[in-house]
């Protein structure tokens, strides 16, 4: 069983036990996060994929460690041009270990939780008087503007002058 996760703005193919090097994450060593942004997963007999993410699927993992990457070299030169730039940089990483792929299901209840208000807060305001008054802020000064300029007349084109032939 595999799950492709996106983590940290990165896709990763994971499975259960495995260590994984992703980019600098905010939590402490020994911590246990979930991944809910699962956007795919093979049960061996069964392929979910989501749309963008399948629903109710998460990667739960514990974070082993801090750490800095190997060092990366940037070169630049512009061949006979007496130009060459040498940059490098060692990428900050943490190394976790995923602990399990849950799919189908609830969610997390940690995740329930917090998304139970956000949902009623958003289901209390309405959202449509503020779209309005935003297209009608955006709508005047235009239909001021063509109410000032009077009517444009459209010019006749010129004619050319007639070419003469004449020598002198």
């Amino acid at each position: 069983m595999y799950a492709i996760v996106e983590i940290a703005g990165h896709q990763y193919k994971v499975q259960q036990d495995q260590r994984v090097y992703v980019n600098r994450l905010p939590q402490d060593e020994g911590a246990k996060i979930s991944f809910d942004r699962v956007l795919l997963v093979d049960n061996g007999s069964q392929i979910d994929v989501g749309a963008p993410a399948v629903k109710g699927a998460t990667v739960n993992a514990v974070i082993e460690r801090h750490l800095k990457g190997d060092k990366v070299l940037i070169f630049k030169k512009k061949r006979r041009k007496g130009y060459a730039k040498k940059n490098g940089f060692r990428p900050s990483l943490t190394e976790i270990s995923i602990s399990g792929i849950a799919i189908g299901g609830a969610a997390p209840k940690a995740a329930a939780k917090k998304a139970a208000p956000k949902a009623e807060a958003a289901a209390d305001k309405p959202a449509a008087p503020k779209a309005k008054a935003a297209a009608a802020k955006k709508a005047a000064p235009k239909a001021k503007a063509a109410a000032d300029k009077p009517a444009a007349k459209k010019a006749a084109p010129k004619k050319a002058a007639p070419k003469t032939d004449k020598k002198d």
